[in-house]
């Protein structure tokens, strides 16, 4: 028999209270007994978003809810900026090509982050920028964008602020409305603690009156139909039902612990990760670590491929290896969710343990060590 651990950048684990709550009794979503679970949501996940404004439901990954917030506030030929600093950034662009817009690509090193004045300097390169998408954590590289930064310089501008936060919202602080950021996108699968197969979308005041002047086509993802639905505690077609029921009781359980507690909860336990990293001699990758993911570079002479192989095949530990370019030369580890201080000394204690089998030299234990005290200061 072998236990499982999940660090992952995404699925994440599942409480017990949540996997419980997803496995109750199906219930009609136009029935009036909905409705007041919708409401739950609703308030939960606007003060999980810290916004006054209504935060679309889809029945999607990630990925939909990017969709859903281009073409829901674009028209054809729109010029938007992109910023591509990873995998999931060049997203962005791809789905701006697709609906006809004019994607402003800004290529940027891997392990780097676009900086406020590199973005203030596009808008005045494209005034007529309708809006700037950027990546918070930008989950193949492990790189935080700084969101605030930038939203001070977008807000002054008439184009909106589309932040693709699907793998760092609960988990990095993202304040919406302070900061004057226009849309949140996230997904159910990372630090809110569910399955996959819901995405998230808060729309702010400026979006929801350009919302109501988008032309590209577009049906299921069509954001004026969600927000005319909301107003009423409900959706256009059929949502996930038993996800929005786990949904509302891991929402509850995210507003007991409280979102600051959150945020420094994932600060202790990817500093634990990071610490017991370079006690054993390992490099991280970013430039700019976040919370969400440790990325770190595979050692000359060991084959990065195999080390996830050893992880989850002979030890039940899942963590993640590289996308596209970085394939083979890093591993990721995350404690992101539903994670604690044993799950990050786990994943240090089988890092050594999967190391020491390749070959590699590094004093036995400094890793697990180093973790300890950073989790105890």
């Amino acid at each position: 028999m072998q236990k499982r651990l999940l660090l992952t950048p995404g699925p994440t684990m599942v409480p017990p209270e949540v996997a419980a709550a997803e496995a109750q009794p199906i219930i009609h979503h136009r029935a009036p007994e909905f409705t007041p679970v919708m409401k739950r949501v609703q308030e939960g996940l606007r003060y999980l978003f810290q916004t006054k404004n209504p935060v679309v439901i889809l029945a999607s990954s990630g990925t939909g809810a990017m969709e859903c917030a281009l073409t829901g506030v674009c028209s054809p030929g729109d010029k938007v900026i992109t910023v591509e600093g990873g995998k999931f950034g060049e997203r962005w662009g791809k789905i701006a090509k697709t609906f006809g817009l004019n994607p402003v690509n800004v290529p940027i090193e891997w392990g780097s982050a676009i900086t406020p004045e590199k973005v203030k300097q596009l808008l005045d390169e494209n005034p007529d920028a309708k809006a700037v998408c950027i990546t918070h954590c930008e989950t193949s590289t492990g790189v935080l964008t700084d969101v605030k930064g930038i939203a001070a310089i977008v807000s002054k501008s008439n184009a909106l602020l589309l932040v693709d936060a699907v793998s760092s919202l609960g988990a990095e602080e993202l304040r919406t409305d302070e900061w004057g950021v226009d849309m949140v996108i996230t997904g159910s699968q990372k630090a809110i603690m569910l399955p996959p197969g819901l995405a998230f979308l808060s729309v702010s005041e400026r979006a929801q009156k350009r919302a109501a002047e988008s032309k590209c086509a577009s049906f299921y993802f069509k954001l004026s139909s969600y927000l005319k639905n909301l107003e009423k505690d409900t959706t256009p077609y059929t949502p996930a039902v038993s996800l929005i029921m786990a949904l509302d009781k891991a929402l509850e359980m995210i507003r007991k612990e409280t979102v600051e507690k959150i945020w420094e909860r994932h600060a202790r336990l990817s500093s634990a990760i990071q610490a017991g990293c370079r006690a054993i001699g390992l490099e991280i990758f970013s430039q700019s670590p976040s919370h969400v993911v440790t990325p770190i570079r595979v050692p000359e002479g060991i084959d990065g491929e195999k080390i996830p192989k050893i992880l989850r095949d002979e030890l039940g530990v899942t963590i993640a290896g590289g996308q596209d370019q970085l394939k083979g030369k890093v591993i990721r580890i995350a404690t992101l969710g539903y994670a604690t201080e044993f799950d990050a000394t786990t994943g240090i204690c089988a890092l050594e343990i999967a190391m020491n089998k390749l070959g590699y030299k590094f004093q036995v234990g400094a890793g697990i060590q180093a973790a300890l005290k950073e989790l105890m200061k």
